[in-house]
Formats: C-alpha cells, structure tokens, sequence
C-alpha cells in the first residue's frame, strides 16, 4: 500500500466501501432466502444461527446480526437497496427491526437514512418513548460491560446464547443467560443473578450439607445439586436407571418407546441428533433431543432399538415434512396448536366456572348461615319474651303490695318463690304469705 499515491489510496478506499456495501446486501438477501427455505436443516444444522456460526465461519454476534438484518429486509425489502447504497449500516437496521410496521416503514427508514447509531437511538426514543428506568446503582465486574456491548443493538443475544439450536419459543430473555469466560485451564468464572428464593435455597442446601461441604464452596454446593439434577433428567429422558425392571408391561399405543429402548437408543447415539447431510456432516445438536421413528408409525415403524433414533426437534419436523410433505405437516402442527390451545381454553373456562360454582356455594352458605341466625335470634327473642310474660304473670309483688306489704318485703318474699318455679300463683302468693315476717298495713282509702 505504500506505493499507492493519497488520492489513489483514497478512491480505492472508497470503491472498497461501496463494493462492501454492495455485497452486504446481496449477502443478506441469501442469507433471508436461506432462512426461509430452512435449507441449513439439509446441511445437517439444527437453526440457521448454527450454520451461520459454523459452516460460514461467522462470530455468534455476526451471524445473530446478519440473521436479524436479514429476516427484516426480507419483510421490507426496500432495505436492501438502503443498505447498498450506504443510506443505512446493518446496526440501524437491527435497531430499527423491532420498530417497523407496514404502516410507518418507509417513512421510518426515510427519516433514519444516513444517521449514526446514537442518531438513530435518539430518534426511536422520540417516536416510540419506553418508561423511565428508576435511579439504580448495581457492582458489576469489569468484563460484564464489555461482554454485553459485544453485541449488536437491538439484537439478538438470545440465540448466541442458546446457542442458536432452540427454536424461538424457547429462546430466553438475554439478561437472563449467564457470562462464562475460560479463565486458566479447565477452570472457568460464571457469572448470573440468583433471586431472593434461590438464595434462601441456596442458603438451605449449605445447611443441610454442612458436615460435607465446607462453607463458602459454592462449586461443590452446584456440583452436587447438578448431580442430583442430572439423575433426575436422565430417568425423564431416557429412563436411565441402575436398576432396570426385568419384565416389560405392553402397551396398545404404537408410538409407545419402551424404556429399554429409549436407554439403549440413547446410548448408542450418544445423545446427540442423528441427522446426516448429503455430505456426510452429522448435526451437532444436543438440546431439544426427541426420539423418532426410522419408518413412521403411520407406514408401520416399531419400537424397537433398530427401529428408533435421536432428533433434534428440526430434524424431526424436517424427516416428517419430507415423508408427507410441508403442507400436511403445517396442517397437522395447526391442528395441534388448535387443540392445544383448545385444551387452554377448555381449562381457562373450567377452572372460571369451578371458580364461579364456589362463590355461588358460598353465597348460598352465607344466606343459610344468616336465616338460621336471624331465626335462633328471633327464637331466642320469643322464648325471652314468653318467658318475661309468664315471670309477670306468676310475679307476686303486685299481690303482696295490694294486701299492704312494704316493697322491701314484698320483693324479698317474692325471691324466695324461685324455689318453686313450678307453681302456680295462687300457691306462690300462699307461699309468699307464709314466709312474710313482718304484718300488712292496711291502705287507707280516700273518700
């Protein structure tokens, strides 16, 4: 470069750029094309990230970007043509990605042509504001914030770090996946927010093994819980056991795996999906693992350890679609969303009318309870007021003080006819008579 005059180097520079620029653009149409025709499955790759990363040898935020990039332009292909001639980078159009619509896209990419990226942030804050973080101070290490600016705006680490083989219904949010970085041979730091109830978890599993684990090691607190959590997934996945039943109970359903196969299945291919491409290149992936049947049970296939093998998911909606064909199998997969979501609703709508059948049970509860209350009161009520009347009737003092009694004594001869509640009052007054200590004085009466 040396010999190269300024303004030859500058030409060429230039030339350089529109040429990238120009090639960006092609690239990213093949890229969407790809995408949509899910050509990486037959190339033996579980999600296009995946491909990207390793048959096109891109970093995992290159290939999250272009991927992103992509699948936009391919929804508003006047972006392409931004992209080839410079009105826009490829980190505009990921930030603009989540805000275009078919309404507001060519004005949008109009008002966004030729802006910088912190042009562009400010513009989308103006147009779509988002809530105002509060006040917050958090310690955080050195490298977390450099390893979260790695990646592209408004974009895409969740499939970086999913590792590009989970469909998007499970990818997880981006804050949630966890930074490990190698730091010395065969050790590495990792680094990831717990909440309040892990840590009390946590705290309890330090507890319980604390005559076996020092305090503070927390490897060996992980360690062992993986353990346990990895036993636990075997068993669910493949059945794994130490000690596995000898006789096997038959089941009527044909898809039915039993479990000595699922072991031996899952043994043999190492858990890993079996796929194959034409040129001999075996897919990688090892999450989202199911089992599939070599022939499909709809044309025969058995259960057996020859009959069954390891897919990843991709791979198994792939061998399905080319058995019956894309059509029947996207119908089949709507009917089962259908279904599902029918079930959803059928739940949602069960559980709202136990909810409902409760309140009204309880309702009719509360008015039982407040008629029989208001009854035992209107009954207590009469009872008292039956037995006032009749205290009346049999009541002696008006008699006594009719014959000439003080009150004094009326009232006390009067309490000693308790002890004879039965009586009639006649008897009381008799009663009361014989119990007086002092003599009647006669009223006078007035002319």
């Amino acid at each position: 470069m040396e010999h190269l005059s300024n303004s030859v180097l500058l030409r060429n520079t230039d030339e350089l750029i529109a040429r990238d620029r120009l090639t960006t653009a092609e690239l990213l149409a093949h890229l969407a094309e790809v995408d949509a025709r899910k050509l990486y499955l037959g190339a033996a790759f579980p999600s296009m990230h995946s491909w990207c990363i390793r048959k096109l040898g891109m970093s995992e935020d290159a290939a999250s970007k272009r991927i992103q990039a992509g699948r936009v332009a391919l929804a508003f292909p006047a972006i392409f043509s931004c992209l080839a001639d410079g009105r826009l980078h490829l980190s505009a159009v990921c930030l603009l990605a989540p805000c275009l619509s078919a309404g507001n896209a060519d004005e949008l990419l109009a008002a966004a042509a030729g802006k910088t990226k912190s042009e562009i942030e400010l513009l989308l804050a103006q147009r779509f504001p988002r809530t105002e973080l509060l006040p917050l101070v958090e310690m955080v290490n050195a490298t977390h914030g450099k390893m979260g600016d790695a990646y592209a705006p408004g974009h895409t680490r969740d499939e970086a770090c999913s590792g590009g083989e989970h469909p998007p219904e499970h990818v997880h949010n981006a804050s949630k996946c966890a930074d490990v970085a190698p730091i010395a041979r065969h050790r590495f730091a990792l680094h990831f927010s717990i909440g309040q109830l892990v840590l009390d978890k946590l705290r309890c599993a330090q507890e319980l093994f604390s005559h076996q684990i020092p305090p503070g090691d927390l490897e060996a607190v992980f360690e062992l819980a993986l353990d346990q959590l990895i036993r636990v997934g075997e068993k669910s996945k493949f059945a794994g056991t130490d000690r596995p039943q000898r006789t096997v109970r038959a089941s009527k359903n044909p898809r039915h795996i039993p479990n000595r196969v699922k072991r031996e299945v899952w043994k043999r291919d190492g858990g890993q999906c079996t796929f194959v491409s034409e040129s001999g290149e075996r897919c990688p992936a090892r999450t989202l693992i199911e089992y599939d049947h070599v022939e499909e049970v709809a044309r025969g296939g058995r259960a057996t350890v020859n009959g069954v093998r390891l897919r990843c998911r991709a791979h198994n909606q792939y061998t399905a679609e080319q058995a019956f064909g894309r059509e029947f199998m996207e119908h089949k997969r709507e009917e089962a969303r259908a279904a599902a979501m029918a079930r959803v609703e059928a739940k949602v709508g069960a559980d709202a009318q136990a909810h409902e059948d409760a309140k009204l049970r309880e309702e009719a509860i509360a008015r039982e309870t407040e008629s029989a209350c208001a009854e035992s009161m209107a009954h207590e009520a009469a009872e008292a007021e039956a037995a006032a009347e009749r205290a009346r009737e049999l009541d002696v003092v008006p008699w006594l003080r009719a014959l000439g009694f003080r009150a004094e004594e009326a009232n006390r001869v009067s309490n000693l006819c308790e002890a004879i509640p039965d009586a009639t009052l006649e008897e009381r007054v008799k009663f009361a008579l014989s119990r007086c200590t002092t003599r009647a004085t006669p009223r006078r009466s007035v002319a």
